[in-house]
């Protein structure tokens, strides 16, 4: 059978392009070199196809690649401009001693791992890097008979800068490693050396790697996570305090109610965004918070135009609709799909038995749908104010030639090849705010709407602007815009109203309880908890150890139906799979006694699998070290799960205009 080579030239000129150039690494040296080694031959074979992509892979020895963009970026760092004596501590694949020896005279690089420094000589020589030099060893002593270097980098994490690496830097010359005092998590800084004793530092990047293991380094073999009972100990006592359930239909969630309690906001999360059992067990949930507990908004990770045709649907709306079709933007299986579907339909049953007023409200606080809020603002204020209209569209215009891919927006400002259009967007927000106190339109439903998309704008500019800059900036911004839409709709409806969040657990598990806070980054769950009195916020994680799951390979590719591999031995998953339950609800604000939430307050690895799946990379790409019971106040366990079904066009064919998940 033959089969089709990925055309790695293209791949490679798109990655330097898109990846590297884009995100800031100018020098040209840094550039040239990264066009010219064949990335391909430096990671296991059946991982060639994704060799170009932006993402850390795994390697032998349970070691990683790094990213890319994190090669260019450290390299360019160094201040190279050719010729010079460079020591690389971290050989792994031998990619970047390759990268690097496009540009220096020598290269000197030191791998721990026996197998991977026999493994790279021989890539090396292989594609003729005679003066790149290997050796077997401890990389936190250098290497003492070839120094000084002008060069030093480190593709590993250490408590601190080795001291035999500083002295081994020649006097001017640059080093450039992650320091950090918990193990993968750390800064990426650079060392220059002033003088004979004198050394100047600085701070680059939040960045994590592999632990530097040695004699100046983290002792060997370190554990990511720290020495903890047996998990079979643990196991048995989540078991004893977990509430089992036989169905999502026939699970009694009246222990749950009573948890949750007078809170106000209800945020549910999930592990993945194409799981069924997630899904379903959060619409069973919000359908008892709406008959029992009076909730009155349910908020989702989804675009606010989008989400609005669901509204309209629901609350049975007269709106005119724009030219554009709801969630047709990748990816369109995480809310189109009959989960989600099935949960619409109720709650139109449900509104249609009640007065307007007293009618369930779906928004969406998401801020990526730019092109389709500008589209809402200018149908509203066609209707309103036609010469306010004119105005606006002059000043929108700046962002129309990225209307396909908001995304080159940020990269071209980003490049100088384009002004930012920022100012503009702006005063079309200001104008709209001060038409609302003029005329007293604080409760008008459809200027709160044209308002809205027009924050969603002025957002989802700042968005695309810093999501180039690889750093917690974008998700920072993008949680603080769905926090602040929570507020606002909360301000809108009245003190009475009660919102219900469905997102994912890393958008609504308190960031301070997770590795995500030591890279400066904040979410949703963790600004609520904040804002809000602790009584008044409930938040529910939901785990699977194994089954299948909608996703995709790459940002934009095709829907997947990917199996789930089982949990790794040292995270929550596999604590929860051990209990042999099925499925469960474990209260973990007030467990049963304090011993549960002390047992398993000691940080381990969690699982989140989001739009893109890459069980080859799992470990790099899908797990971070979370103390659980600080992060949730319950989590919700299905063992097996199973992916959602999008919603196929045959299903929508003959479907109302109404409908918004309609053709």
């Amino acid at each position: 059978m033959n089969t089709v080579q990925p055309a790695f030239e293209q791949l490679r000129e798109q990655m330097v392009d898109r990846q590297i150039r884009a995100r800031g690494v100018t020098s040209p040296l840094v550039l040239r070199a990264m066009r010219r080694v064949r990335r391909e031959g430096y990671v296991p074979s059946y991982l060639g196809e994704f060799a170009y992509e932006d993402s850390p892979l795994p390697i032998e020895e349970e070691q990683t690649i790094s990213q890319p963009y994190i090669v260019g970026f450290m390299i360019e760092a160094l201040g190279l401009r050719g010729g010079e004596k460079v020591l690389e501590i971290g050989t792994g694949s031998g990619y970047a001693a390759a990268v690097l020896g496009e540009i220096a005279g020598e290269v000197y690089t030191i791998e721990r791992h026996e197998k991977l420094a026999s493994t790279a000589k021989a890539r090396l020589a292989r594609d003729g890097y005679r003066h790149v030099h290997v050796r077997h060893g401890d990389g936190t002593l250098g290497w003492p008979e070839h120094a000084p270097f002008d060069a030093i980098v480190v593709a590993a994490g250490g408590p601190q800068v080795p001291e035999s690496l500083r002295r081994q830097l020649a006097i001017g010359g640059r080093l450039v490693i992650p320091v950090g005092d918990v193990q993968g998590l750390q800064a990426l800084v650079r060392v220059t050396r002033t003088g004979a004793d004198e050394f100047a530092e600085e701070r680059l990047a939040d960045v994590r790697f592999v632990p530097l293991v040695g004699v100046e380094g983290w002792h060997a073999p370190a554990r990511e996570v720290p020495p903890r009972p047996r998990p079979s100990s643990i196991s048995t006592l989540v078991a004893d305090c977990a509430e089992p359930f036989a169905s999502i239909d026939l699970v009694d969630l009246r222990p749950l109610l009573h948890r949750i309690g007078d809170a106000r906001i209800v945020l549910l999360g999930e592990a993945t965004h194409g799981t069924s059992e997630f899904y379903r067990l959060r619409a069973r949930i919000t359908r008892e918070l709406i008959e029992h507990k009076g909730f009155t908004i349910v908020a989702a990770e989804a675009d606010w135009p989008d989400a609005a045709r669901i509204d309209h649907y629901v609350r049975d709306r007269s709106v005119p609709r724009g030219e554009w079709q709801a969630f047709a933007r990748f990816p369109t299986w995480m809310w189109r799909n009959r989960d989600v579907a099935a949960f619409v339909d109720w709650l139109r049953t449900h509104n249609l038995a009640r007065p307007a007023a007293q009618r369930v409200r779906f928004a969406g606080l998401d801020l990526y749908s730019m092109h389709n809020s500008i589209d809402a603002v200018l149908r509203y204020l066609d209707g309103e104010d036609p010469a306010a209209a004119a105005v606006a569209r002059h000043r929108y215009a700046c962002l129309t030639p990225y209307q396909s891919d908001p995304a080159e927006y940020g990269r071209a400002v980003l490049t100088g090849g384009y002004r930012s259009c920022e100012t503009g967007v702006l005063h079309v927000l200001e104008d709209l705010l001060r038409q609302r106190l003029a005329q007293g339109r604080e409760q008008d439903e459809h200027f709160f709407e044209a308002e809205q998309n027009a924050r969603l704008v002025a957002g989802a500019e700042r968005y695309y602007r810093a999501m180039y800059y690889g750093s917690h900036e974008s998700w920072n911004l993008r949680d603080r815009h769905m926090f602040d839409t929570l507020r606002r709709l909360l301000a809108f409806h009245g003190p009475k109203s009660r919102i219900v969040v469905w997102a994912h657990n890393s958008h609504v598990g308190d960031a301070t309880a997770t590795e995500m806070s030591a890279r400066g980054e904040w979410n949703l769950g963790e600004l609520c908890r904040q804002d809000f009195a602790r009584s008044v916020t409930y938040v529910v994680g939901f785990g699977t150890d194994h089954g299948t799951v909608a996703a995709a390979s790459y940002w934009g590719g095709e829907m997947e139906r990917k199996v789930v591999v089982p949990s790794r031995a040292d995270s929550y998953e596999r604590v929860c799979h051990d209990t042999g339950l099925e499925r469960f609800l474990l209260p973990l604000r007030t467990p049963h006694g304090s011993e549960l939430r002390g047992r398993l307050a000691h940080a381990r690895l969690e699982r989140a699998i989001g739009v893109i799946y890459r069980p080859e990379t799992e470990r790099a790409s899908h797990y971070f070290h979370a103390v659980l019971p600080d992060q949730f106040d319950e989590y919700v366990w299905f063992d097996r799960s199973e992916a959602v079904e999008p919603l196929t066009t045959h299903e929508l064919a003959g479907a109302p205009e109404t409908y918004p998940f309609g053709l």
